[in-house]
């Protein structure tokens, strides 16, 4: 896909993220559109926890790490940090494909809030949240 075309950035980002947790725990870029961005993770057995279904921390990585990238994309010239993260957890899940949506809800001068619905395989609802995100805004030297 070339995400170039949405944010001159983001193919930098994604070669970055290889190196970071994003990468450890396997994510995926999907899709990104002006309005949205779509990101996946592969189950795998580390991912589970104790009872064998998808950590609530991976959940929150995928929904954290796909409404900040859709800030990033808001804000190109700033950087964001994220300042509130609220999710709820709806369905379990042990296997297949996870896949979160992001987009944004409302911008100002100094916040971006954003949401995010994290997915199964076949569409049904695994989890999903609401993310604030502070703007940082570069300094010229």
């Amino acid at each position: 896909m070339n995400m170039a075309n949405i944010h001159p950035q983001l193919e930098r980002w994604q070669k970055k993220a290889e190196s970071t947790f994003w990468g450890l725990l396997g994510c995926e870029f999907v899709e990104l559109t002006e309005k949205q961005i779509t990101v996946s993770l592969d189950i795998k057995p580390h991912h589970l926890n104790l009872i064998g279904i998808l950590h609530g921390g991976v959940h929150a990585t995928l929904i954290d790490s796909a409404m900040g990238l859709m800030a990033m994309v808001a804000r190109p010239q700033d950087s964001v940090v994220t300042t509130n993260l609220n999710l709820n957890y709806v369905a379990p899940t042990g296997k297949g494909k996870i896949i979160v949506t992001a987009e944004i809800v409302h911008i100002s001068r100094k916040m971006v809030t954003t949401q995010a619905y994290a997915r199964n395989d076949n569409g049904d609802l695994l989890a999903f949240g609401t993310g604030t995100f502070r703007v940082i805004e570069k300094q010229d030297n």
